[in-house]
């Protein structure tokens, strides 16, 4: 097939596309969005299986095995080289990215995403690493919504729609769950709900669901049936769940946090890579439920098979020792945290889904075992651990509904609906009263850079300085005269004038108000310096300041131009007019519906 014959199909598609109208444009859109994300999700999922079946077949399951210790180590590594030498690109922290490029890159994500996240989480989870896969199929249905977009020329908010349609059917393939994929976008992706995005968002989730059904059944995550129901005596316990949940979601914000940070400190990828592993691979050898995303784990738990968790382990002996197997599960909840964040810092990639349901699982069961050993005290150690992963969820996502829906969706466990209720929003309020943003946010958060639905917030998150420069200002030297200035003065249509050095260095204004006095008496053209007349500007604005800094500056100082610097040197003026125009079109352009 020739270029032209290939090329030529593509342009007549989208000539017509373009002719249905931008809202039938993107209600097949969303279709076709859903379609490749669900079965993005499949592929994820039936790799992952493969692999796992393929360790199982080299790992015993039933007896202590050093190969714990160096699988994850190995499956790293060959992250770190697909990443370093194939993508060339940082694959890390998902959702992150996706709220990024929202922010700051025009809703448009690099094509490589649509398969390089699912091939390096298959590698880094494949083999042990502790984090879970939902973070990087998002990143590639986002990014499969982005460039179909792109492809088609549509614009921001349209653009940003088929990006949460992408990231909405693949959280609904890969937990058959549509409407937890719907929610998502809405409060951890947080696009608005309006008319014009719920419909292309139930296009997109559905037929993800639908696809991931047809290719690999009707089995869901965990298959829990539900014997003890609900009781209204019970709820105390719940709300304690839900305090709980939310300290234990803050401990694994805090911990990711650190555990960064400290990896950030060792800039070769090797070292990292080593030392990661190294204490990566003594956690999982220990307490082996580390290895990977922990699924059969809480499995086992959700079945009453507590015992579990002991095997393949060096403690496999005391499996029926009551504090041991509380002390194993405290530490399973302290070290998860610990081994998600190593395996990223290391040089892995995942996401904290499936360690964030892992987390709530575990300690939900270890809140419910305890509060069994009082004689007047009986609960339900499976409903708790079910709930428990619904306020864990809440707390670190701060997706409290999404917590909810995705639980109920993926078990079957509407008879927990309240539970799910009372203890993912006290998990919420916790948390919130300590860290105001999720895991995903708080980066983002930190650097001015996160889109909210406060609508202004928003577009102001938007707007850059480089959007708003106005650069058709005349600049004069320090050292030029009162006479060369006159002649400026006369071919400019500004009545600002930036004074810089030769190497274009900032140091100062004039304005026509400083001159007027003397511009008209010519016995002084030769005597005055330019530096005699310039003033220093009340502010400078940075050319990577955040608009609202930028916006704060203005408020503060009174004034209406400000000039603008980069690393000390002149750029342009912005001014007040240019960010109220700007600022309005995006207005318009956000708000629309």
């Amino acid at each position: 097939m020739t270029k032209r014959e290939f090329v030529l199909p593509l342009l007549k598609l989208w000539v017509r596309f373009r002719r249905l109208g931008e809202k039938n444009t993107t209600l097949i859109l969303s279709f076709v969005v859903g379609l490749i994300s669900g079965l993005a999700g499949v592929l994820l999922k039936n790799t992952l299986h493969h692999f796992r079946n393929l360790i199982a077949g080299v790992v015993p399951m039933d007896s202590t095995n050093a190969l714990y210790f160096g699988l994850p180590a190995i499956g790293i590594l060959f992250t770190i080289l697909f990443v370093r030498y194939i993508v060339n690109d940082d694959l890390s922290h998902g959702v992150t990215k996706v709220l990024y490029s929202i922010s700051r890159q025009g809703s448009q994500i690099k094509p490589h995403n649509m398969i390089s996240s699912i091939i390096s989480s298959i590698l880094t989870i494949g083999f042990g690493g502790s984090v879970g896969a939902e973070a990087p199929i998002v990143y590639s249905g986002s990014a499969i919504g982005s460039n179909i977009g792109k492809f088609f020329r549509l614009n921001y908010q349209t653009r940003t729609l088929l990006i949460g349609c992408g990231a909405a059917g693949a959280i609904a393939s890969i937990f058959k769950a549509p409407i937890a994929g719907i929610i998502f976008t809405l409060e951890v992706l947080m696009l608005d709900l309006t008319t014009a995005s719920i419909v292309p968002l139930l296009i997109s989730a559905v037929t993800a669901s639908t696809v991931s059904y047809f290719l690999m059944g009707r089995n869901v995550v965990f298959a829990y049936e539900v014997v003890r129901p609900f009781t209204l005596h019970n709820i105390p316990w719940f709300i304690l769940l839900g305090i709980f949940s939310g300290f234990v979601s803050l401990y694994f914000i805090r911990t990711t946090f650190t555990v960064e940070r400290l990896f950030k400190k060792t800039r070769s990828p090797y070292k990292r890579w080593f030392f990661g592993s190294l204490v990566l691979g003594i956690l999982i050898f220990i307490f082996p439920p580390l290895f990977g995303e922990g699924y059969d784990v809480l499995q086992a738990l959700l079945d009453g098979r507590s015992s579990y968790i002991f095997h393949n382990s060096p403690l496999f002996q005391f499996q029926d020792n009551i504090w041991l197997i509380l002390t194993s599960l405290f530490f399973l909840v302290a070290f998860k945290a610990i081994a998600s964040s190593i395996t990223n810092g290391a040089g892995g990639v995942g996401g904290i889904f499936a360690p964030a349901l892992f987390i709530g699982g575990v300690s939900g069961f270890f809140l419910a075992r305890i509060l069994n050993l009082f004689d007047f005290i009986n609960i339900s150690e499976s409903n708790f651990a079910l709930v428990g992963m619904a306020g864990a969820m809440a707390g670190i996502m701060h997706a409290p509904f999404m917590a909810i829906f995705l639980i109920a969706e993926i078990t079957g466990g509407y008879a927990l609906f309240i539970p799910l209720m009372i203890t993912s929003t006290i998990a919420f309020l916790t948390i919130m009263y300590f860290e105001p943003h999720s895991v995903y946010t708080k980066r983002l958060a930190q650097r001015g850079e996160l889109i909210t639905h406060h609508k202004d917030k928003a577009v102001l998150t938007l707007l850059s300085v480089k959007k708003v420069i106005e650069r058709d200002f005349i600049p004069v030297r320090p050292t030029e005269t009162l006479g060369n200035l006159v002649k400026k003065v006369s071919q400019s249509k500004r009545n600002i004038f930036p004074v810089i050095t030769d190497d274009f260095k900032f140091v100062g204004v004039v304005s026509l108000d400083d001159i007027r006095p003397v511009m008209f008496d010519t016995s002084q053209y030769d005597a005055i310096k330019v530096q005699e007349l310039m003033n220093i500007p009340p502010e400078i604005i940075n050319i990577n300041d955040h608009m609202e800094d930028v916006m704060k500056k203005f408020e503060y100082t009174k004034a209406w131009n400000l000039p603008v610097v980069d690393g000390g040197k002149y750029v342009g003026f912005v001014s007040k007019s240019k960010i109220f125009s700007v600022y309005r079109n995006l207005l318009i352009q956000f708000s629309k519906e």
